[in-house]
């Protein structure tokens, strides 16, 4: 280990641009990178590891010790990108935080939802190094968060640009491109290139000749069925939850927080709106609501296709209130949009599930990403009458609902990240966010597309002359 780290500092001295990834493993979790642009270093997002708790799911920020960081970007706020940015600010409290405004505000409130989350684990799992920050902390990170818009350069430090760009992940998402001294090295966060139901998608880079990219991998191993569209996958939702509600039941979607939510509920009320699905009760809870309020407020300044549509206030949905006696219950003919997506142990979706998944006319329609491990993976393998644990209690409920899943990803297919990275004439692109057999199929394709350029996926603690 002395030796990686002797070796690294040696090499950041070694080249004037140069590249460094500070993720540990090949898969998605804890994205944070590096650029050092001569004497200053611009340090692009810094997560926190989804299926890790404590240290170990942090980015291993002391491989900056002895840099000069004086900025920081937030590409968006999912807790893989912005997890631990109170963390790296507090190792570098003289930074500022580049962002995006609907960034700035879902960022701030990820934060401090994740500081409850992570002082019910440290009670509840004797996590000591938990929380890794507090409330206080990130109000003061906060006043150092500055808000920029997409498609103008702006100074950072020295003779350091960025510019933003829309990536159409969600809402206030971007790519990032750096410029030094004639070089240009693009970021690519999550993108997002096709239109979703609310958030366009991405509005990026149209000009080539980047010296690098740093490029996510998400869908790599993951090839689109033949004949899918966007399109024929809402229709066949609309004709799910017309099946769940005509059998008498109540529909459960388990939605992601950010992103998911306003995506599904939008969807859903455009099914309404043109007679797909009946103008049934639709309810949201958990940490959906506090986000789905923020999307609200950036109705008519962010790119969407529906930029008027208030989503709290023109659906009227039912609100669970937060910290209720009792669980929700399931009323036949509604809908429930609850968090999480994962359905993960003491969450709205998690708990409602006890009481839903084993009615054999309920219908448990899935939208987006669930891991294997997680109480919605394990629901999406296995068969009808098969007993599932839903939390680390060993609570086992039998699984008797209907069960579906569609693809609403909010990554864009691997065709066309692969179609961006071609069209870049990048001399070096560098595989990232994305599990190992992903990388692999973008590392076969791109070096055989691209003989002349180098296709790298880069190891925590090297350095990559740019």
């Amino acid at each position: 280990m002395i030796v990686c780290v002797a070796y690294f500092c040696f090499s950041l001295q070694s080249a004037f641009v140069e590249y460094f990834c500070l993720t540990d493993s090949h898969e998605i979790g804890a994205s944070c990178h590096g650029l050092k642009c001569g004497e200053t270093t611009v340090v692009v997002d810094s997560g926190l590891h989804p299926k890790m708790t404590g240290y170990e799911a942090m980015p291993p920020h002391d491989q900056l010790d002895g840099q000069n960081v004086q900025s920081i970007v937030l590409t968006h706020s999912h807790l893989d990108h912005v997890g631990t940015i109170p963390v790296l600010q507090g190792r570098f409290p003289q930074s500022r935080v580049y962002m995006t405004a609907p960034t700035h505000d879902l960022a701030d409130a990820m934060l401090h939802n994740s500081v409850n989350v992570m002082t019910s684990q440290s009670n509840e799992l004797d996590i000591q190094e938990y929380p890794l920050f507090t409330h206080d902390m990130v109000e003061e990170c906060a006043s150092k968060w500055v808000a920029r818009g997409y498609n103008r350069k702006f100074d950072v430090d020295g003779d350091v640009q960025i510019k933003f760009q829309d990536a159409g992940h969600i809402m206030g998402s971007c790519t990032a491109t750096v410029f030094h001294e004639g070089k240009k090295v693009l970021f690519t966060g999550d993108v997002q290139t096709e239109d979703q139901t609310l958030i366009k998608g991405a509005d990026i880079w149209k000009e080539g000749d980047y010296d690098a990219i740093v490029m996510e991998t998400t869908r790599g191993a993951s090839p689109r069925p033949e004949g899918f569209t966007r399109q024929g996958e809402e229709e066949r939702l609309a004709k799910a939850i017309c099946a769940g509600l005509e059998a008498g039941g109540a529909i459960l979607i388990p939605v992601f927080a950010m992103g998911k939510t306003q995506e599904v509920l939008t969807m859903i009320n455009q099914f309404k709106a043109v007679g797909m699905v009946p103008d049934v009760p639709v309810h949201v809870g958990g940490l959906s609501t506090k986000m789905t309020t923020i999307y609200d407020r950036h109705a008519t300044r962010t790119r969407r296709k529906a930029p008027r549509f208030k989503i709290l206030r023109d659906m009227k949905l039912k609100v669970a209130r937060k910290g209720r006696s009792t669980p929700l219950e399931p009323r036949a003919g509604e809908i429930y949009c609850l968090s999480s997506g994962m359905m993960s142990e003491k969450t709205v979706s998690n708990l409602f599930a006890r009481q839903f998944i084993d009615k054999p006319q309920n219908a448990l329609l899935f939208v987006g990403y669930a891991d294997p491990d997680s109480p919605a993976g394990k629901i999406r393998a296995a068969s009808s009458g098969d007993m599932i644990e839903l939390d680390s209690n060993g609570t086992k409920v039998a699984l008797e609902c209907a069960v579906d899943v569609f693809d609403f990803s909010g990554h864009a297919p691997r065709e066309d990240i692969l179609e961006i990275a071609i069209g870049s004439g990048a001399k070096k692109i560098f595989l990232t966010h994305g599990d190992t057999d992903a990388r692999e199929w973008f590392r076969e394709e791109l070096s055989k597309a691209m003989p002349n350029s180098e296709i790298i996926v880069p190891e925590s603690g090297e350095a990559y002359e740019i």
